[in-house]
């Protein structure tokens, strides 16, 4: 019997400083067994020589659309790229690759092929501090993320170019587990792990009025409920998504219910709790509301003193009224003294709430947690800690969903 075909990636490479990195790219994706081939741009060849990734994959470089001579004049070596690779990383990819990419402009090999295959498609960023926070920058990023590319966020510090700040190539161990990830989801062909399931999801910041105008709140996006609905929808489950007010679009294939306060959130999650049989309390709700709500738009005349009053437990009535066998997932946004005291707060508050597990997360870590797209946790159980290093919100979720998965098959 034949042995089965070696996962394939074709890497991207495109005109910048971090171009050399690649090379450390195609070693570190080798040393999984994966066939790395190489795309590479005509400013990349300013950067890196063909030659170097030629010896390293004992692969052909392709560098044009026009050089088809391992085809012999079929011209179309693009579509036979396209169609035989299992997943396309770009990394580095400039500003300029992702605007291509994000406009549909095809004017070279590497855009062309991007256009014309179907495979998963990762891009890592690199570049100057400003380019990547222009507004063109982040709606073109903003654009390919809705059409389902991954974006593997750079980091932050010094520059090439002299400058400090967001912009230098993720490090290559993060290229490379980003890469695994959507190998390991291929492989164990997550869109059936969840069919039969109904996920219910709360999502964003709950608000409470303290008069017509003003409210009490906190700085959640909703990015991690709403990854966690998608993850969830792509696994094959139903999803109901309860959302406090947030920007995000409505995730495909989901039920979405809008709300505002903790109080209506616990109505809602209540309401539609006996269809349920995963919850997952993603949402940022808000612990206090005032007492009493002023009806006029409070002037300021001096100081004020505002009385509060808890909200709903909502973890804790799901607890109660849930039915046997529906899993409770609580999560615990925390600013810790250190790795310990996280677990043990979040240990705590699982028991306190009657939780299956909680998903525990330091937000006083810079640029993760709330209002970010990228996100650590920890997986906690009664028996077990499962550390997720710093990811994009939509990895974390399929990671999470991973435990609730075994969770699941462990509890029968």
């Amino acid at each position: 019997m034949p042995s089965p075909l070696p996962f394939k990636v074709t890497l991207g490479v495109t005109g910048g400083i971090a171009a050399y990195k690649s090379a450390e790219v195609v070693r570190a994706l080798q040393r999984h067994s994966l066939d790395v081939h190489v795309v590479m741009t005509r400013a990349a060849e300013e950067f890196v020589r063909p030659l170097t990734f030629a010896s390293l994959t004992g692969h052909k470089v392709i560098t044009s659309l026009w050089h088809t001579d391992a085809y012999e004049g079929a011209g179309i070596e693009h579509i036979s790229e396209a169609q035989s690779t299992n997943l396309l990383l770009v990394a580095p990819a400039t500003a300029d690759t992702l605007a291509k990419f994000a406009h549909g402009l095809a004017d070279d090999f590497l855009s062309t092929l991007y256009l014309a295959t179907t495979a998963p498609v990762l891009v890592a960023p690199a570049m100057n501090v400003n380019m990547w926070n222009h507004a063109a920058t982040q709606a073109n990023l903003a654009t390919l993320r809705q059409r389902g590319v991954e974006i593997i966020e750079p980091g932050s510090g010094y520059l090439a170019c002299g400058m400090t700040g967001s912009g230098r190539l993720a490090e290559i161990d993060e290229i490379v587990h980003a890469v695994l990830a959507h190998i390991q989801r291929l492989d164990e062909n997550p869109a059936r792990d969840l069919a039969g399931e109904t996920v219910l999801i709360t999502a964003g910041g709950t608000r409470e009025p303290i008069d017509p105008v003003r409210f009490i709140g906190n700085r959640s996006s909703g990015r991690m409920g709403y990854a966690l609905a998608e993850a969830a929808i792509a696994r094959g489950a139903k999803v109901i998504l309860i959302s406090a007010p947030t920007a995000l679009a409505t995730p495909a294939g989901c039920e979405r219910i809008d709300v505002t306060t903790a109080s209506q959130m616990h109505e809602a999650v209540l309401a539609h709790l006996p269809q349920a049989t995963i919850v997952m309390k993603a949402a940022a709700v808000s612990d206090f509301r005032p007492t009493a709500v002023a009806p006029q738009k409070l002037k300021r005349t001096g100081p004020l003193t505002l009385l509060l009053e808890p909200t709903e437990d909502i973890a804790q009535s799901v607890a109660v009224h849930r039915n046997p066998g529906t899993l409770l997932i609580a999560f615990a946004a925390e600013t810790p003294i250190d790795t310990q005291d996280l677990i043990r707060n979040a240990r705590e508050k699982m028991g306190r709430k009657g939780a299956d597990a909680i998903v525990a997360n330091d937000v006083s870590q810079p640029a993760l947690g709330f209002d970010s797209e990228r996100n650590a946790a920890t997986f906690i159980t009664p028996t077990r800690e499962v550390a997720f290093p710093a990811q994009s919100k939509s990895d974390l979720a399929h990671r999470i969903l991973d435990e609730v998965a075994h969770l699941r098959t462990a509890m029968g």
